[in-house]
């Protein structure tokens, strides 16, 4: 609970189960968090079971992809501050308190995973991702005319319920780019949003897209056609 508010924190997995019981209870450690809505999507033989071990809620997507997983969760979710993240233990669960001193003043809240200091050792933050993140946001930033913005790829991002049911409706990506997706729909819709630094450490196991740098690159193409294409529908008054 943060200041009568409840905070849900949405975890989609499919390839966590190694992690997903350490960072569970690394989320509730913080004594904020109300619920965690783990939502499986088609995961790893044994996740269910590590999740039975927890105070957390699991749901099921059978739809294959990031997006329809968070959309899932975001529906089942029953907070009033939502919080997506990933249960792979690359994210702290004391950086919630972050996240959620800044809903105080703002509609959503995204996080960067660029920040120097923050980088923790082995942590999959190479040049090439790092800088490929940098680029993309930077490309919105200008596009947009909008705050400060170094981290495309952040997945750990607070939005208020209000927040949520003002972009739901135009939800689209099932896909791994649905992130930036939510980010481009906030500040179409001229939510007030900021970008914080968070800790981000070494993933538990090898990430089914981040992992190989041709699935990242593609990706990355991805998301820039995504941020063109939005300019355009803006442009045109597409979206409602």
């Amino acid at each position: 609970m943060w200041k009568s508010k409840k905070v849900s924190v949405i975890f989609p997995t499919y390839n966590e189960k190694e992690s997903i019981y350490d960072s569970i209870n690394d989320f509730f450690a913080n004594g904020y968090v109300d619920e965690i809505v783990v939502v499986n999507n088609n995961a790893a033989e044994g996740t269910s079971e590590e999740v039975k071990k927890t105070k957390a809620r699991e749901v099921f997507e059978k739809k294959q992809g990031y997006g329809y997983a968070i959309m899932r969760g975001l529906k089942e979710a029953k907070g009033d501050l939502l919080i997506i993240s990933e249960p792979d233990s690359t994210f702290v669960g004391d950086d919630v308190i972050k996240l959620l001193a800044y809903s105080d003043n703002f509609d959503v809240v995204f996080s960067t995973r660029t920040t120097k200091s923050l980088i923790w050792d082995g942590a999959n933050m190479g040049l090439f991702l790092k800088w490929g993140n940098w680029a993309i946001a930077k490309m919105i930033e200008v596009l947009f005319n909008t705050s400060t913005l170094t981290d495309v790829g952040g997945s750990m991002r607070l939005l208020s319920r209000k927040s949520l049911n003002r972009i739901q409706g135009n939800f689209t990506i099932g896909g791994s780019h649905f992130g930036p997706e939510v980010m481009l729909l906030a500040i179409i819709k001229k939510m007030k949003c900021i970008e914080i630094p968070v800790n981000y450490k070494k993933r538990v196991g090898k990430s089914s897209v981040t992992g190989s740098k041709l699935k990242a690159f593609i990706l990355g193409l991805q998301m820039i056609n995504l941020v063109i294409y939005y300019r355009l529908k803006s442009w045109f008054g597409l979206i409602k």
